[in-house]
């Protein structure tokens, strides 16, 4: 089984459903179908070996997924934030191929590509032309049937390059489709539910959502760029019924709904939340804001093919309503692995697995696990475990808490800490809106605790006070020996905080 298979699947059992939509124009399952039949004629020219696209969501998107895998190339959507510059080491690893844009990147982009030896691409086209080149009357499906080859490569996807240069993780059709049936139903969907999809194509849960909706027959509206006011109009004008948002989408939809009681949301019945960190103090005005809605909690890495782990419906509900701190706690966790995912917590240096309530680096195993980078190989070890690099641990019910990259930790006088949990007592404070804690070097320990934080409005703490809140919570030794005030953090589009800037800012500050 393959993504087309899942396709061919959705246009056999309820092909005139709307698939996927975007303002007023819309394609159906059936129409999906045929699209991506057409693109992968127009792709079967013998020299097209990859299909990027550099866009943002549009109807084009799904079909250029579907239509790359029946032509049996890998489809490879890219940040359309990135400069010049940062495109062209990207495209040196995608060619010969094909690249899909928008209309002035098209022109700006050809010539570049034109005026090199070599080409990177077969040729440069449009998105327009794309979406009207597969749905034009008459358009031809190609005639090959797709491989069945699991092995096969689906999807590349560079990574965010938040900690180094982006690197192609391979996305091979058994990642993806063993991703979708482990989690995803078929025909679960009701005809009338709808999906709200305001997540960016080079994310993995932008590329997992497709494939997931087509098998469950969602409708697929498309929100290409987020503000929380065309979201919660979009929401309730649509009367959509799922929506999966990153934590800081979170946060501004709840600052915009905050004055009301309610958010007149009747219909939205799922919301998933996952790519970052959850304030606890986010979640719960949420949960209130949004009292008939199941929230759940996904946490997944571009190289296991999306989410591994899930903090689900009566999660939430049960740590919301307890009384018990540690219950409450799991409210900032991210459940617990899926039926089909392993999780084993290691000790940094020695990589043996630790007790319940110990830190250390989480390992996952699983088919969906691609652990697999272009030009690099499969860094899985022997045994098929993958090291995330995230650093975290599991209670004693099997639920599992982030903790950050295991890069960002603090070592201070030969002392591990971790950011994370100075960051999670910071926004315990009822001043504390955003937190990043990060280490800058001292002299006399090797690192120093350094705290950047953004204040609510209504409340005003000084460094000081927060100073004595992280001591009096934790060990003296994690106290922030330096304060700074900023007005907000820095995010990448997806949720992730960067701490990189942060430690650039206060290096060049000193």
């Amino acid at each position: 089984m393959n993504l087309m298979m899942l396709l061919e699947m959705a246009a056999g059992a309820y092909g005139d459903r709307v698939a996927f939509q975007n303002g007023s124009e819309s394609l159906t399952y059936q129409e999906l179908f045929d699209a991506a039949g057409a693109l992968a004629a127009d792709l079967s020219d013998g020299r097209t070996q990859h299909l990027a696209m550099l866009d943002e969501s549009s109807l084009a998107l799904p079909v250029a997924v579907f239509g790359a895998s029946w032509a049996g190339v890998p489809f490879a959507p890219l940040n359309y934030r990135l400069t010049d510059p940062e495109l062209d080491s990207l495209l040196d690893q995608l060619q010969p191929g094909r690249l899909v844009t928008d209309e002035e990147r098209a022109g700006r982009l050809g010539a570049r590509v034109d005026a090199n030896e070599g080409d990177h691409y077969v040729s440069v086209s449009t998105t327009d032309d794309l979406l009207s080149g597969a749905r034009a009357d008459g358009a031809s499906l190609r005639e090959e049937p797709w491989s069945t080859e699991m092995e096969d490569t689906a999807i590349l996807l560079f990574t965010s390059g938040t900690t180094g240069a982006p690197k192609a993780a391979v996305l091979r059709q058994k990642h993806l489709v063993s991703y979708v049936l482990g989690s995803v139903e078929f025909m679960g969907a009701d005809e009338n539910d709808a999906s709200l999809s305001c997540v960016p194509p080079y994310h993995i849960a932008g590329m997992a959502g497709i494939v997931s909706a087509v098998y469950s027959g969602r409708r697929v509206i498309q929100l290409p760029k987020f503000t929380a006011e065309d979201w919660i109009a979009t929401a309730r004008e649509q009367n959509v019924s799922h929506a999966m948002v990153v934590p800081t989408m979170l946060s501004r939809i709840v600052d915009v709904l905050e004055e009301e009681k309610d958010a007149g949301m009747p219909n939205l019945r799922n919301l998933a939340y996952g790519g970052g960190k959850m304030p606890q103090s986010v979640i719960e005005k949420a949960m209130e804001l949004f009292p008939d809605t199941s929230f759940t909690n996904a946490y997944g890495l571009t190289e296991t093919s999306s989410t591994i782990s899930l903090l689900g419906p009566d999660d939430h509900r049960e740590a919301m309503a307890s009384a018990d701190e540690a219950v409450r706690r799991r409210l900032v966790s991210v459940g617990q692995p899926l039926p089909t995912i392993e999780v084993s917590i290691r000790d940094v240096d020695t990589e043996e697995p630790v007790a319940a309530g110990e830190r250390g680096l989480i390992f996952v195993r699983g088919e969906q696990v691609s652990g697999e980078y272009r030009g690099k190989g499969s860094l899985l070890d022997a045994e098929g475990w993958f090291n995330t690099r995230d650093g975290g641990y599991l209670d004693e019910g099997g639920y599992l808490f982030l903790e950050g990259r295991m890069d960002d930790v603090i070592v201070r006088g030969g002392e591990n800490m971790s950011p994370g949990e100075i960051e999670d007592v910071l926004l315990t404070h009822v001043g504390i809106q955003d937190a990043c804690v990060i280490g800058i070097p001292d002299e006399q320990w090797g690192e120093a605790v350094a705290a950047v934080v953004v204040t609510r409005k209504d409340a005003a703490p000084s460094a000081a006070e927060l100073q004595q809140w992280v001591k009096d919570r934790l060990r003296s030794s994690r106290t922030p020996e330096r304060v700074e005030f900023w007005e907000e953090l820095p995010y990448n589009e997806t949720g992730k905080l960067l701490r990189r800037e942060v430690r650039e800012a206060l290096r060049d500050d000193d």
